[in-house]
């Protein structure tokens, strides 16, 4: 599953935890917050995969991923204040509302594309020109409505602590929907972030003792890091859509799992 996350994570630009958690609570019946904890180090493995991978560094907008990493750095350093004082469920609970509340925002946009053709378009201080797989075009975008961008990236960081996921789940629907960003380049982008937005969790998970197992989670990091290679590996070659479609399916049936079938 370390391996599953991580070639998730060279697709999607995720973490891994929003597949992570699910199974380690769900299938090995390992309570949330041990799942969480062990979750996030496996976004660090993805991360590491990343960084060891340069096959998406074309894709990255450093601007754009230091501005964001001031805020989902301090949304996850702020929420690991209250990751002690909730019961599992409530995350679970909070697990399931983002889930289902992103599968919608992705849906709604699955067919739609935020590229322009090259030439003298003014891209602004985080816009870009990159090179789009699907059409085997260089195209340019323009980053819209930044505001929005800070306070997800904020969300995203809250939610990475509380619920061990990396943010990425967060951010990447919320630059493609919202801000203009390409699918692509978002997913590229978000994993230089995901990394160092889930160190605040994992240190404060580890304080309290709720990463207990090492052994799990060092098979989920080196899971993660060759998961990386693979999904860096066939990414270029899957269309945006059916990327959209994957990452849509995934969020439902968590959803489905922690706001129904939990309930029944």
């Amino acid at each position: 599953m370390g391996a599953v996350a991580g070639c998730l994570g060279a697709l999607l630009g995720i973490g891994g935890g929003v597949l992570l958690v699910p199974v380690l609570n769900g299938l090995l019946g390992i309570p949330f917050r041990e799942a969480a904890a062990v979750s996030l180090v496996g976004v660090l493995g993805t991360a590491a995969g990343a960084a060891s991978a340069p096959g998406n560094r074309t894709l990255v907008n450093p601007r754009l991923a230091l501005t964001l990493l001031v805020f989902s750095v301090t949304g996850a350093t702020i929420a690991t204040f209250a990751v002690p004082y909730f019961a599992d469920r409530v995350r679970e609970i909070t697990f399931g509302i983002t889930t289902a509340s992103i599968a919608i925002m992705m849906l709604l946009r699955v067919n739609k594309r935020n590229v322009l053709p090259p030439g003298e378009h003014d891209l602004g201080v985080y816009g870009a020109r990159i090179h789009d797989a699907d059409t085997n075009t260089d195209v340019e975008y323009r980053v819209k409505r930044l505001p929005i961008a800070m306070v997800v990236a904020t969300i995203a960081g809250a939610l990475a602590s509380f619920i061990g996921i990396g943010g990425g789940i967060v951010i990447v629907p919320a630059l493609n929907s919202m801000c203009g960003v390409p699918m692509r380049a978002a997913a590229a982008t978000s994993v230089l972030m995901i990394g160092v937005t889930a160190v605040p969790g994992v240190v404060t998970y580890w304080r309290l003792g709720y990463l207990g197992d090492f052994q799990l989670a060092a098979m989920v990091t080196l899971g993660a890091l060759a998961g990386y290679r693979i999904g860096a590996a066939i990414g270029p070659r899957a269309k945006v859509v059916w990327l959209k479609i994957l990452i849509t399916t995934i969020l439902s049936a968590v959803a489905l799992q922690y706001l129904v079938l939990r309930a029944l």
